[in-house]
């Protein structure tokens, strides 16, 4: 995939959408009734370059302030979901360490994994940080978990929604009507290309958590340090 490519379609696809009113609210962002849980593997950005995400924010806050905006805590990078976010699932049905197990096998031979956060693009429900990698190392850890979890005979969903290939972070989601929408469009134009840093990865986490990642409802259940 390339992924410049995938992201300036994906941003002129979604901006048209937004411009008639064709964007998706999200109405379980605020409900206490949803439990949608599950387990998944993750980077987390620098926090260098989470503030940088977090000016980004502000500044769509100012015109936009009802909409849902992912603090510091909860910026991510999905590498992969294990078990996709389901009402009904209880950490206590896996054995954590068996997944822990394979994690670890999954990311032996993984070296120089860096990810370079540069520019916006959108969805017709979210706004999101363009990730882009600087080797195939993501690519390559995403193929050993899903070999070896297909092989294990553990409890897994992996793609059962889609195969993730992007190195994206969703950082504001519509919760409401959008207030001001050439606001938010302008500010959305200007970080369209803006330049929020590189991290090499140091360690990956395996987490327990709800559909949106939010750090009051995820448990940490392990970290995995890469060479």
């Amino acid at each position: 995939m390339n992924l410049k490519e995938h992201y300036d379609r994906l941003y002129a696809d979604s901006i048209e959408k937004i411009k008639n009113d064709y964007y998706s609210i999200d109405n379980l962002i605020d409900s206490s009734s949803d439990n949608r849980f599950g387990i998944t593997v993750l980077i987390r950005p620098s926090v260098d370059i989470k503030n940088k995400i977090q000016d980004f924010l502000d500044e769509l806050k100012k015109n936009n302030p009802n909409q849902y905006y992912y603090p510091n805590s909860d910026i991510h990078v999905t590498v992969l979901s294990i078990i996709s976010c389901h009402d009904g699932f209880d950490l206590k049905t896996i054995s954590i360490p068996e997944y822990q197990k394979i994690i670890q096998k999954s990311i032996e031979d993984i070296k120089d994994l860096e990810i370079h956060f540069e520019g916006i693009t959108a969805s017709n429900s979210a706004i999101m940080i363009q990730g882009f990698m600087s080797n195939d190392s993501l690519n390559q850890l995403r193929n050993n978990l899903r070999i070896n979890f297909k092989n294990s005979g553990l409890q897994q969903s992996i793609d059962s929604r889609y195969a993730i290939q992007t190195a994206h972070s969703t950082v504001m989601r519509f919760r409401e009507k959008i207030i001001d929408k050439e606001s938010l469009l302008i500010t959305l134009e200007e970080y369209r290309t803006f330049d929020f840093d590189k991290f090499k990865v140091e360690n990956i986490e395996l987490v327990y958590n709800d559909w949106y990642q939010r750090y009051h409802f995820a448990q940490q259940l392990h970290s995995f340090v890469l060479k």
